[in-house]
């Protein structure tokens, strides 16, 4: 099936394509294209324009600076993947980059593309999430103005394929910080075989001082409309050793934070996703803290 009748622009800067937006409603970016297009093909959406943003430099790159890993949204999943800052720094999204679809998938897809597309079973925005991440995002009032605004990962995922991005925005970099020596992080998932989406999927970022958890960060995905955060498996896990039953204890609380809206289909339902939840939680921690080279 063919994709209707659409105008096509290609851009070189954030401004032209911001420009593009705002004069034409409906117009919608492209860089990688793995979601846009086959929704296009099967007539699942018409759109007036394409406006290729893939040629704009700027978005480009990888950076740490002041305790600051910095991405630029179109930064490819390959690029991630290789990078040294990013092994160095945050771990759990050089793991991440790796197991994201297959080598086509990898070295055309964006990180900027994946975020603003928020599909649920996506794997990077549980572990943005997780990983404290916040989002530059420019538009015509940013143009105007020179500047632009800031949005944590907490806040910018709102639903399914619905993010807090406005119509004539642009995400043009990602931010986190960088790990610290007594940090330990991990993305821990029950993979689609046929797809590798995230049927399950759970990030951890714990701090460890002298044996005792002094601050975590939780999140699960790939059944929930958005990233869910753990407030009661972190609550759980600061102030106590991070041994096998005191971690068993915590992730079995995954339950009280996931409330009723848990997604179920023919590949797993709603109760065995929620039970998997805790395994996989259990799963990131043991990784992270080495408990699984003892069991």
């Amino acid at each position: 099936m063919f994709a209707t009748e659409f105008e096509y622009k290609k851009v070189t800067s954030v401004s032209e394509a911001i420009q593009l937006l705002g004069s034409t409603p409906g117009a919608k970016l492209i860089a990688g294209g793995h979601s846009l297009l086959p929704m296009m093909k099967l007539r699942l959406t018409s759109i007036p324009m394409l406006i290729d943003i893939g040629g704009i430099e700027e978005l480009r790159g990888i950076s740490v600076e002041n305790g600051t890993l910095r991405i630029g949204a179109l930064t490819t999943h390959a690029e991630i993947a290789d990078s040294h800052d990013v092994k160095d720094n945050a771990g759990i999204l050089w793991e991440t980059a790796y197991g994201i679809g297959d080598s086509q998938v990898r070295n055309r897809g964006t990180i900027g593309g994946n975020i603003s597309h928020a599909d649920p079973a996506s794997d990077l925005p549980t572990v943005l999430k997780v990983m404290d991440a916040k989002f530059t995002i420019q538009g015509a009032g940013g143009i105007m103005r020179g500047g632009s605004r800031t949005m944590s990962a907490d806040d910018f995922f709102l639903g399914p394929f619905y993010t807090a991005l406005g119509e004539n925005e642009i995400i043009t970099a990602i931010e986190m910080p960088v790990l610290g020596p007594n940090q330990r992080a991990e993305y821990a998932k029950m993979a689609h075989p046929a797809t590798s989406f995230a049927v399950v999927g759970a990030g951890i970022v714990v701090t460890v001082e002298d044996d005792i958890c002094t601050a975590a960060r939780v999140a699960v995905g790939g059944f929930t409309p958005i990233p869910t955060r753990g407030p009661s498996v972190e609550q759980a896990l600061v102030g106590k050793e991070l041994s096998e039953e005191n971690i068993a204890a915590a992730t079995s609380l995954i339950h009280d934070d996931l409330g009723s809206d848990v997604f179920g289909d023919v590949f797993a339902s709603a109760e065995y996703r929620q039970a998997m939840a805790a395994i996989e939680l259990k799963h990131a921690i043991f990784h992270a803290t080495g408990l699984a080279h003892h069991n």
